[in-house]
């Protein structure tokens, strides 16, 4: 499997429901901008609406730090309305909910379960020239955390901005980074 990291997003136009309407998101919609793709397996399901909860709570320190999110399912946008309408949790969602109910963007990110119709629990970070970042895909029974995308999506900023400079594990803005160099070598 050849790595997506630092890969052109693919081109995509999908059906969103956001804000009680309907739209169409494309690769336009995300030019300049730093873009969460939050795939998940399916509307009315169980993990699925804690993590969307998660990332509902957390869409705002999001857009504070200048990135849009976007779940995607491939259910259509006429689902993710109706599961909308009839569930407190989801109705909590601001971001726009894509729908891929052909598969096709499902598909390019390399995400789809082919025999279920449903993607992967998947995760892509995509800075302000439209390329891959940050993946994070896992088995559908294991449930993702907004807390720790949102430090990953701050070190991917932090480093996008700071030439040289890297984030060691747990790094938090504000805390010490590291300037790869001989003089590390071994003193960490």
């Amino acid at each position: 499997m050849k790595s997506m990291i630092d890969r052109q997003l693919p081109d995509f136009q999908m059906e969103a429901y956001h804000n009680e309407s309907f739209r169409t998101v494309s690769n336009n919609d995300i030019k300049g901008k730093w873009a969460i793709f939050f795939f998940y397996p399916a509307d009315f399901t169980f993990v699925c609406p804690t993590e969307l909860e998660d990332m509902a709570e957390h869409y705002a320190a999001f857009q504070k730090m200048g990135v849009e999110v976007f779940s995607v399912s491939t259910d259509t946008h006429f689902v993710h309305k109706a599961w909308h309408d009839t569930s407190d949790t989801i109705k909590k969602i601001k971001f726009p909910m894509l729908a891929d109910p052909t598969g096709n963007f499902t598909r390019a990110m390399g995400v789809m379960v082919e025999e279920a119709g449903l993607a992967y629990r998947a995760t892509f970070v995509v800075n302000p020239e439209g390329r891959i970042k940050l993946i994070e895909i896992g088995d559908n029974s294991i449930g993702r955390n907004a807390d720790e995308l949102q430090r990953k999506v701050e070190a991917a900023q932090f480093v996008a901005n700071n030439n040289g400079q890297v984030c060691p594990a747990k790094w938090r803005a504000g805390k010490e980074t590291l300037k790869p160099g001989i003089d590390l070598v071994g003193k960490i």
